[in-house]
């Protein structure tokens, strides 16, 4: 806990570590190993401010197991991803991660694919927020950088946002990169003024780091995919490290 401590005092950003690709390689064979356990523990070794999980309702890489265990493990702080149904709901309130990270989930999707509906799903998301926030879990709402789904998680209560950071990580342009960074910061600054907690997450690699690291308001990143793909080659301890510097 030091190492975040530290770099809020010099408002330097965090690092959360996505493991579910570690599970997404175990459960291709359902064997014991590669365990998502284990890599949390070598993350934070590593410098890592805190550990990501997406419990999926399909269970198709981290589990309930795992869930449990790095609630009993994770010195830093666990954030659990989750879809916003009453399944999950159970979950979290009998697991209590530091930190719940709404998300919209898809059956047929590879990965996340946009920020939460928030205007369709209003009410029912002020009930589930305030439910889990009376239980001393912090959440966040995973959004698209528009103003109005800043605005909307304002309303519905959250604790703070997580940006999605897709469009800008897949521009395939300079110019559209520029587009989307702007969006992502016009966002965050106007987080920060409603007084919400700034994350920001997907598809951010060591090469696309760099740019959005710079705005500075954005309080901790939630990376995983790149950094566990580097690790194949160089060891998780090392691909951590290594995000951590360009992160802060």
């Amino acid at each position: 806990m030091a190492n975040t401590q530290t770099k809020e005092r010099f408002n330097m950003a965090r690092l959360s570590v996505n493991v579910d690709h570690v599970a997404t390689v175990r459960q291709a064979r359902l064997a014991n190993e590669p365990d998502p356990v284990e890599a949390a523990l070598r993350a934070e070794t590593a410098g890592a401010d805190g550990i990501t999980v997406h419990l999926r309702e399909d269970r198709r890489h981290i589990q309930d197991r795992d869930l449990l265990l790095l609630r009993r493990t994770v010195k830093t702080r666990l954030n659990l991803e989750m879809a916003a149904t009453e399944e999950m709901h159970s979950i979290a309130l009998e697991v209590k991660p530091d930190m719940v990270t709404l998300v919209p989930e898809k059956r047929q999707e590879l990965t996340t694919e946009g920020g939460l509906d928030l205007r369709t799903h209003t009410e029912s998301l002020k009930r589930f927020v305030a439910s889990l926030r009376d239980a001393s879990i912090d959440v966040n709402l995973f959004i698209d950088p528009v103003p109005d789904a800043v605005k909307m998680s304002h309303r519905i209560g959250a604790s703070g946002v997580e940006v999605h950071t897709g469009l800008y990580a897949e521009a395939r342009t300079a110019r559209d990169r520029i587009v989307e960074l702007k969006r992502i910061s016009d966002s965050v600054m106007l987080a920060k003024r409603l007084g919400l907690k700034v994350h920001a997450g997907h598809g951010l690699d060591y090469h696309n780091i760099k740019d959005i690291a710079s705005i500075r308001e954005i309080e901790e990143f939630a990376i995983g995919f790149s950094i566990i793909a580097r690790s194949i080659y160089t060891g998780i301890e090392e691909a951590v490290r290594e995000m951590v510097r360009l992160v802060s």
